[in-house]
């Protein structure tokens, strides 16, 4: 133990008891408030449905206190307990190469963590999401999941791993700088490559068959000068009966995608207007901006690595007496959201600062009826809380509350 672990247990501690008082005036707000459908709700949305839709928040909030404590308690025990130190001391005994030693205790501490939290992952499948009538998975496309998740993420992570020791160890005191144009390649290169490859391992693609919804669509996309591979239908209902739509990709491989489960429920005007939404963040250069953030977030993060890597009391204040640049990697990892968690509430509003400027697009091409509308069917179809705790909500949420967002569609002016 030295200054460094103190201050790790510290924030550690401060972080987690903030994020349960977040999530404890979350719940309060919710409960207080779920006898009573929102102004400007009334006509839209049911007592029922609301009362629903604030049970079902709070049953996930009482689920993510478990996964807090939880989580704080295990990122401890890696840590400062010395759980990574005693793996990698016995991984050691194999003789295995420094990469591939490196490889085997970083994937090794993932998939035990996984393992580990398994069964309130099961919890939440399987008891909440099937108390709500949301989940849609089978035990058995559950359990293939899981092998196929870590399957896919084994393939992709060894060779990136390999890569980055291998530069780390050979390229000199900015190493850094190296590995950060693998990571931005890396994250340009999935990006294109997930919506062709990866995500077919999962769910069925099928193109758009509604023809006349099809060439609305075309419409819109040609009217704000947007190229796509394609309008694809997701089988979303395969897992869970949650709706949504997104667009993913990169390049020549951009692509629109509903949720099965979304098109059941919205009209194509309705659908639209969502589309328009989403396109507006590409009007607004969001993605751009996103790219360039995290850019410039990871160099920032890896040459606060490079220097740290060179600090006997960060690899000590963490339980570890021998240094490496592997376990340099998984630590900067495990504690870095520690850190993190304090600047949430900044990236939260600049997120929600896009959602509107998106809605705004979306109003200016479809008009202010059908877009609020068919939010309105989203938080009911998807049991979306109406009366989230406002100082929860700064905190965490990307996209603005339900009534707030509204409001602001419903009070731009006629041109747009």
């Amino acid at each position: 133990m030295n200054q460094f672990s103190t201050i790790f247990i510290i924030l550690l501690m401060l972080g987690t008891m903030l994020q349960l008082w977040l999530s404890l005036q979350h719940f309060l707000h919710i409960k207080k408030h779920k006898t009573t459908v929102p102004q400007g709700f009334v006509e839209k949305i049911s007592l029922k449905d609301h009362s629903l839709a604030a049970n079902y928040t709070m049953a996930k909030i009482k689920v993510q206190y478990v996964d807090l404590i939880f989580g704080a308690i295990l990122l401890a025990l890696w840590t400062v307990g010395g759980g990574i130190h005693y793996l990698d001391s016995q991984l050691q005994t194999f003789e295995l190469s420094p990469i591939w030693l490196g490889i085997v205790v970083i994937l090794g501490v993932t998939l035990i963590s996984d393992i580990i939290g398994l069964p309130l992952e099961i919890y939440k499948t399987f008891v909440t999401e099937e108390k709500f009538g949301f989940n849609k998975t089978t035990p058995q496309l559950y359990i293939k999941d899981w092998f196929v998740n870590n399957l896919v993420s084994f393939a992709i992570m060894i060779p990136l791993l390999a890569t980055v020791l291998w530069l780390m160890d050979s390229t000199g005191t900015y190493w850094w700088l190296l590995v950060w144009a693998v990571f931005i390649s890396f994250m340009l290169f999935m990006m294109w490559a997930y919506p062709t490859f990866i995500a077919p391992l999962y769910n069925k693609f099928t193109p758009l068959e509604d023809q006349e919804l099809k060439q609305k669509i075309e419409k819109l996309l040609d009217s704000g000068g947007f190229h796509c591979d394609g309008i694809f239908v997701m089988d979303g209902s395969k897992r869970s009966g949650h709706g949504n739509a997104y667009f993913t990709g990169l390049g020549s491989k951009k692509r629109i995608v509903f949720f099965d489960t979304l098109l059941e429920s919205l009209t194509h005007e309705e659908i639209e207007a969502v589309l328009a939404h989403e396109l507006g963040h590409f009007k607004h250069k969001h993605i751009v901006k996103k790219l360039i953030n995290t850019s410039a977030i990871s160099l920032g993060c890896l040459a606060l690595l490079g220097w740290l890597i060179e600090q006997n009391w960060f690899f000590n204040g963490l339980a570890i007496d021998t240094p490496s640049n592997h376990l340099a990697i998984l630590l900067f990892m495990l504690i870095f959201p520690v850190f993190n968690i304090f600047f949430t509430p900044i990236f939260s509003f600049l997120s929600r600062k896009q959602e509107f400027e998106a809605d705004e697009y979306a109003v200016s091409q479809t008009g202010k009826i059908h877009l609020p509308n068919a939010l309105v069917k989203m938080y009911k179809d998807n049991a979306s809380t109406l009366t989230p705790s406002p100082i929860y909500s700064a905190f965490y949420d990307s996209h603005p509350p339900a009534p707030i967002r509204i409001n602001h569609i419903q009070s731009l002016g006629d041109s747009q």
